[in-house]
């Protein structure tokens, strides 16, 4: 049986590297954080040391996470993947557990779901991976698996997302499936 991993803060040496890279990537992509200041940001951080070894994971398995919005309601700053290509210490996974259990043979070393939660991050669902690509051109080469409304899911099937041909599509593939280029996005509010 796998432990899930324990969502413990940040080392400070780690935190402080950590946070020189979000901060370069901050003002690198102003254009996904119009309207917030990174000192707003950095300070959330600092009273979260939680989210940031969440976001810390997120960073150590290829998604390159930077803020792409604020919850009006709650104040949280929202952070999403945000490497071009689906990350890529997360790719070659089934949908979830029940998918990755369901195969026969050849079955990958774990699933997209399982994996999102030990990392402490919720998949993209449609909308949001459909926001993420008004932000850049994300997933050109790879694709990602996204959340699946449970009747789809109940069928067997699950969705996942790419950009091709200067168009986002929504595709669905059976759930045990998995690929080399087939990853998966998350997000984490701070």
């Amino acid at each position: 049986m796998k432990k899930k991993r324990a969502s413990s803060p940040a080392s400070a040496e780690s935190a402080g590297d950590l946070l020189t890279i979000l901060a370069s990537r901050f003002a690198a992509n102003k254009g996904r954080h119009k309207g917030i200041r990174w000192t707003d940001v950095q300070a959330k951080l600092d009273a979260s040391p939680e989210k940031l070894a969440v976001i810390e994971r997120m960073e150590q398995t290829g998604g390159e996470p930077d803020v792409v919005g604020r919850d009006k309601k709650s104040g949280e700053f929202i952070f999403y993947d945000c490497s071009l290509e689906s990350p890529s210490g997360r790719r070659s996974v089934c949908y979830d557990r029940e998918a990755l259990e369901s195969r026969k043979s050849h079955p990958p070393q774990n699933n997209a779901l399982d994996l999102a939660a030990a990392i402490g991050i919720e998949l993209l669902n449609e909308e949001q991976y459909r926001e993420l690509q008004s932000l850049g051109d994300f997933d050109t080469k790879t694709s990602s698996w996204i959340q699946t409304p449970a009747e789809i899911r109940a069928l067997g099937g699950a969705l996942f997302g790419d950009f091709r041909y200067g168009h986002v599509f929504i595709y669905h593939n059976g759930a045990p499936s998995y690929y080399a280029a087939r990853g998966f996005r998350g997000s984490v509010r701070v």
